[in-house]
């Protein structure tokens, strides 16, 4: 056993190194973006740039039928035709490599992109020998002619916009260096190679974006149907157990209403976890619907928009707590058969929501006795909530109508927030 181990490793450590180095400089130097599907499977996200590459092959092949046709006019004219004969069967041998490589998403790798750059560049600067001096001054084109600029379609597609710039800079530079001279057409020559640098960059980044997209949004919709599901099994078994206890405790009284509020918390608390998406890294905003969604169960009825009502996470998070401490008020004081509605509307620069029972209502004067005793009530610490987002907050309610809390909270285009300047109706609290 232990001679065969030695002379596995020595076989190893003798074989060639060139092989090695080749495959270390075609493999992957990324990771490609995965989600995961419904079935928790997990699924990779097309590469946007695919079409990209896919135009660079296609580039690459067309300039090349032309370089050959050039190549055959010129040929019994150069300087060396050996040479040149050389340049384009090189010419020919890496068009069809990088076709292979970059037809691979393992193959796009910045590493093989950088040789690229130094092959094309390298055949472009041996046809100085191939060109006699008439044929440099007149501005014949070369043996590689544009083929010489499928180096900047590869740079720009795999490293976007300073990829692509640099490359045609380079490009145009060696152009500049082999002519030694500069007229109408080496500028414009030069403008081409840099425009095609930073548009084509412009669009592969555009491109790198949209897949990362993509691909959050993916997570998120799978993320989304496995909390639906797992929502549907919890609300068949432990928040209808949860509810029951709820209710139960709250008809009793006593020590069993306290388990009844527990109840009611833990209820409240598990609806939010199963019902809010997951963060992405870095995020700074939340959608305030799905929250309030959350709150949903027995007599506690939501009604939000359709769609997303995205504000930054901390203004969610405190109101959210006010539609709980007002939830609670409801059921400390209206009892256990009143209803509760809650109503988020999207009105663009202001968000307006409101909690409405229909239980007793509060007594005139109530509230202001409560303040003059120093008791600092549900009324106060919903207003200091909303007062430290900039917002108003109105109380209506009399004996026997319910109570309604209306809360304003202006946001302007930029997300910033600002005080609502409306009238504000009985109850300013």
């Amino acid at each position: 056993m232990g001679s065969t181990t030695s002379d596995s490793t020595d076989g190893h450590r003798n074989r060639p190194l060139w092989p090695r180095m080749w495959r270390t400089l075609t493999t992957t130097g990324g990771t490609p973006h995965t989600t995961t599907n419904r079935n928790g499977q997990l699924e990779a996200v097309p590469d946007g740039r695919i079409p990209l590459w896919r135009a660079h092959n296609g580039l690459r092949v067309l300039t090349l039928i032309y370089a050959f046709v050039w190549f055959l006019v010129m040929l019994p004219h150069y300087r060396e035709p050996a040479l040149g004969s050389v340049i384009m069967a090189s010419m020919v041998g890496w068009t069809a490599f990088t076709i292979w490589r970059y037809s691979k998403p393992s193959g796009r790798t910045k590493r093989l992109v950088l040789l690229d750059q130094f092959v094309t560049t390298a055949l472009f600067g041996l046809c100085y020998f191939v060109l006699t001096e008439q044929q440099l001054e007149q501005g014949l084109p070369t043996v590689v002619t544009m083929w010489h600029a499928s180096m900047v379609t590869a740079a720009a597609v795999r490293c976007g916009m300073p990829g692509g710039v640099t490359s045609g800079a380079a490009a145009a530079a060696a152009n500049l260096a082999m002519r030694g001279y500069i007229d109408s057409n080496m500028w414009m020559d030069t403008a081409l190679h840099l425009v095609i640098g930073l548009l084509l960059g412009l669009a592969s980044e555009t491109a790198k974006h949209s897949t990362r997209r993509l691909a959050r949004a993916l997570r998120a919709e799978a993320a989304t149907a496995e909390r639906e599901r797992l929502a549907r099994d919890i609300h068949d078994s432990v928040l209808q157990v949860l509810a029951r206890v709820r209710r139960r405790g709250g008809e009793l009284g006593g020590e069993a209403a306290e388990l009844a509020t527990m109840a009611g918390e833990q209820e409240t608390a598990l609806r939010a976890l199963v019902s809010t998406g997951p963060a992405e890294r870095g995020e700074t905003s939340t959608d305030l619907a799905t929250r309030l969604r959350a709150l949903e169960g027995t007599g506690i009825n939501v009604s939000v928009p359709a769609t997303e009502v995205t504000l930054p996470a901390e203004t969610v998070t405190a109101l959210v707590s006010v539609a709980g401490e007002a939830l609670q008020n409801v059921a400390e004081h209206a009892g256990t058969e009143a209803q509760a509605w809650i109503l988020l509307e999207d009105l663009g620069p202001e968000i307006v929501l409101s909690v409405r029972d229909d239980g007793p209502g509060i007594p005139e004067g109530r509230l202001e006795e409560a303040a003059a005793a120093g008791r600092m009530g549900v009324a106060q610490s919903i207003r200091g909530r909303v007062e430290s987002l900039g917002g108003t907050v109105t109380l209506d309610t009399s004996v026997g109508e319910g109570t309604e809390w209306e809360i304003h909270l202006t946001r302007t285009d930029s997300g910033d927030r600002t005080v609502h300047s409306g009238g504000l109706a009985r109850g300013n609290y």
